[in-house]
């Protein structure tokens, strides 16, 4: 078996950092298995919050949006289908963001020791978040038996979605786990940015009553929320013909997830040095 070395120079991290990262591409499923295995091995909890909590907040949502403000589904779709159609990107996530966020300092002691591109860390926590997006994924399937609603051929193209939704994730991730390391105080922000998130987020209400109350201009500004686009997306790969999509609204949110990938990387990589320092 041949060995590899690994050369410690000055400048070396910066020229070959993409590459070390797919030397390292290991370390990523290890530090994802670790992640999977803490919260699922010998409980039920990590399951059961991983369907109660979709599932209990399409619920509410779908009582106060629909039986008591009386606002209108995507068509003929039910309106409990509308709401987790959207809950799936949302739940995924908000997730991601607070794992990610939090987990360099959950990682300080690694950290410390070796090198490696701390890139990976964020970025395999996400992983957990995505396996109880499958778990979610699985009720989805069961609501749909319930009401005897099924998805039309548009539900292939939810894999496109659902990457998107991982960089709508990993950018603000990646900000948020960058300035944690320095400000501590950032653990007490993501929660709040989840929170406030689901409340501007089109997670329990039609994207189209937006537009239809803000106008074509000011929704345009409320699409620079990145989920906006995801969930749009998504319930268009899920409600088929009942659910259709504002292109321009989902060409600004592509755009949104755009900058804040740039964003998220660059803040990274330029304090990533002193992680270890500060840490």
């Amino acid at each position: 078996m041949k060995e590899k070395t690994l050369i410690l120079e000055p400048g070396r991290a910066d020229k070959e950092y993409w590459r070390d990262l797919w030397r390292y591409r290991e370390l990523f499923f290890v530090l994802a298995w670790r992640d999977i295995s803490a919260r699922y091995k010998q409980t039920v909890v990590g399951v059961l919050w991983a369907v109660l909590q979709p599932v209990l907040t399409m619920i509410v949502m779908t009582l106060v949006f629909s039986k008591l403000a009386g606002l209108p589904s995507e068509g003929a779709a039910p309106y409990a289908i509308m709401v987790y159609a959207a809950m799936l990107p949302w739940q995924f996530f908000a997730n991601s963001l607070s794992a990610s966020g939090n987990s360099l300092v959950g990682n300080a002691r690694l950290i410390s020791k070796i090198y490696f591109p701390r890139l990976v860390i964020p970025t395999a926590s996400v992983i957990t978040a995505f396996i109880d997006f499958l778990i979610a994924f699985v009720i989805l399937l069961a609501l749909m038996g319930i009401y005897n609603f099924w998805p039309s051929w548009r539900l292939l193209t939810l894999p496109v979605f659902t990457c998107i939704a991982f960089l709508a994730a990993i950018g603000p991730g990646l900000l948020l786990a960058s300035l944690n390391v320095k400000y501590r105080d950032f653990r007490y922000v993501i929660p709040f940015i989840v929170q406030f998130g689901l409340y501007i987020s089109p997670v329990g209400f039609s994207t189209s009553i937006v537009r239809e109350k803000l106008g074509e201009a000011l929704f345009m500004i409320y699409a620079l929320n990145p989920m906006v686009g995801v969930i749009d997306g998504f319930r268009w790969a899920i409600l088929g013909a009942e659910a259709t999509v504002y292109w321009p609204g989902l060409a600004i949110s592509l755009a949104a997830i755009s900058l804040f990938l740039w964003l998220g990387i660059t803040r990274f990589r330029r304090t990533e040095k002193t992680f270890a320092d500060v840490i």
